[in-house]
């Protein structure tokens, strides 16, 4: 007689409700990284009472697989205690169908009080004291929740696209069916992109801002290519930056990374670092990639005061 047996392991994983917590400092952005989720698929709630976190958990571990759930809460929130939301989700994170992420917003103190300023908004912690005491306040009641945080994102020096974008980044439903890749120039005198993965410093190339008839134009023209292209230390850079690439990025693919910001820069980010990028993106393209590029800086006016030394 033939004894069929059950084979548990064809039966699949029981779903797995993703819940993600967004905490952080006033002002840090709660209120732009919610609205994005919520385009990005996941239902999103600000402000949540505390004391009824632990019912809505225990609902959404009863419709795992569901729509992901982002909580956002703050100093504001009515009951927020930090080490007493701590340990209670150190509880939910051992259910095996229950995936809890927390979420930081941070933000320096000085950024925060010129968002205030300039909003006109009140600190909820300052109660008619200067911004910058509530700051400090919230801030040293939070440290605990930045501490234990899963992922913290410092929104200091980000404009609300940048902040968007990180969102993006990491907290996308699904990944691209093919890793981006995106390409920047930039002007050092204007600040790092915040969000490269990549930075290639091209202030070591001859400068064609003190070539009194290229200053004006910029690294998309013939002239000023050629210029560059003259410099004997190119060639060889450019060469080993695109095999580092070529290493690089199958990699980051392999790992599950979604996008990849590869960020060319020089001083003014009008000339040598337009050039190398746009070169760079033909490069890539013929490797098989489809690179967006991105010229930060390019309608940026052509300033003496900020091109250093003439050569």
């Amino acid at each position: 007689m033939l004894e069929t047996m059950s084979d548990d392991s064809t039966h699949s994983p029981p779903p797995v409700q993703r819940i993600l917590l967004v905490t952080g400092l006033s002002g840090a952005g709660k209120t732009t990284a919610l609205r994005v989720l919520e385009d990005l698929g996941w239902e999103a709630i600000d402000n949540f009472p505390i004391r009824l976190l632990g019912g809505l958990i225990e609902q959404a571990e009863h419709e795992a697989g569901s729509t992901p759930l982002a909580i956002g809460f703050d100093s504001r929130t009515r009951g927020f205690v930090p080490q007493d939301i701590i340990e209670m989700v150190k509880d939910f994170t051992r259910r095996d169908d229950l995936q809890i992420t927390t979420l930081f917003l941070d933000c320096a103190s000085g950024e925060l009080e010129r968002r205030y300023n300039e909003t006109r908004r009140r600190h909820p912690m300052a109660s008619g004291r200067p911004v910058r005491v509530g700051i400090q306040a919230e801030r040293e009641l939070l440290e605990p929740l930045r501490r234990w945080a899963d992922a913290v994102i410092d929104t200091s020096s980000f404009a609300s696209n940048e902040l968007q974008q990180a969102i993006r980044e990491q907290f996308s439903g699904s990944a691209p069916a093919s890793m981006s890749v995106i390409i920047s120039s930039f002007g050092f005198a204007r600040g790092t992109p915040p969000l490269a993965d990549l930075v290639f410093d091209m202030r070591f190339l001859d400068n064609p801002h003190w070539i009194e008839h290229l200053r004006e134009q910029t690294g998309l023209d013939a002239e000023v290519g050629e210029h560059i292209l003259k410099d004997p230390a190119f060639e060889t850079a450019f060469g080993q930056i695109h095999d580092l690439l070529m290493t690089l990025l199958p990699r980051y693919a392999a790992q599950g990374k979604s996008y990849v910001n590869i960020a060319f820069g020089c001083t003014g980010g009008r000339h040598r670092s337009v050039y190398t990028a746009d070169r760079m993106k033909n490069a890539l393209e013929k490797a098989g990639y489809a690179p967006t590029i991105i010229h930060r800086n390019l309608a940026s006016r052509a300033a003496d005061a900020i091109e250093g030394p003439q050569q």
